[in-house]
């Protein structure tokens, strides 16, 4: 599946979600804080979902992320088992893949993702977000920079930073090469 075919995918989930749940798109953009056109604008696959809206939208909708990323609710409760590079995509930012490696198991209360973070970030650093709960990163590969807050730390391979993510925030690699890091988010 190509990256617009999965975002279509996703929009059209979510569009039928806030329909079975009875909401309006103004209703939607209410509750994330945007307006009503950038809302209808991730609807309509016009946009890409940042994380931080897809794990808002699955709270408001009652419903885990891997079904509005899949189609399909996580069914294991005991444990989950995800081999090496078969996670499921979760985000498509320039320059960025998300891989979602617990995606199987129900009721998850944290998020483990790998994040590769590729050498163009250094000099196009991505937007800050911000989202609730905690987050906590480990440098598998490369260099990472943080930029959290008005604040920058560089993080080498096995440093870790455990943050608050509500503060603004971004990750970009440094030295002219990618950079792979593992983020545990606190749903």
């Amino acid at each position: 599946m190509d990256e617009n075919t999965g975002i279509n995918e996703i929009a059209a989930r979510i569009a039928d979600l806030r329909d079975i749940c009875g909401f309006s798109t103004k209703d939607m953009a209410d509750y994330l804080g945007i307006t009503e056109e950038e809302y209808t604008n991730y609807e309509n696959a016009k946009v890409d979902f940042p994380v931080s809206t897809l794990y808002a939208l699955a709270a408001k909708f009652g419903v885990d992320l891997t079904e509005i990323l899949t189609g399909v609710s996580p069914k294991l409760t005991n444990c989950s088992l995800v081999r090496k590079g078969r996670g499921i995509a979760v985000d498509r930012y320039k320059g960025y893949d998300f891989e979602s490696i617990a995606y199987k198991f129900i009721g998850r209360k944290i998020e483990p993702m790998i994040v590769t973070v590729g050498p163009e970030t250094e000099t196009c650093t991505p937007a800050c977000v911000t989202h609730g709960g905690q987050e906590f990163n480990y440098v598998l590969e490369g260099t990472v920079k943080v930029t959290f807050g008005k604040r920058e730390f560089i993080l080498e391979e096995g440093d870790c930073f455990y943050f608050d993510p509500t503060v603004p925030h971004a990750q970009s690699a440094v030295g002219g090469k990618g950079a792979k890091f593992l983020t545990v988010i606190l749903l």
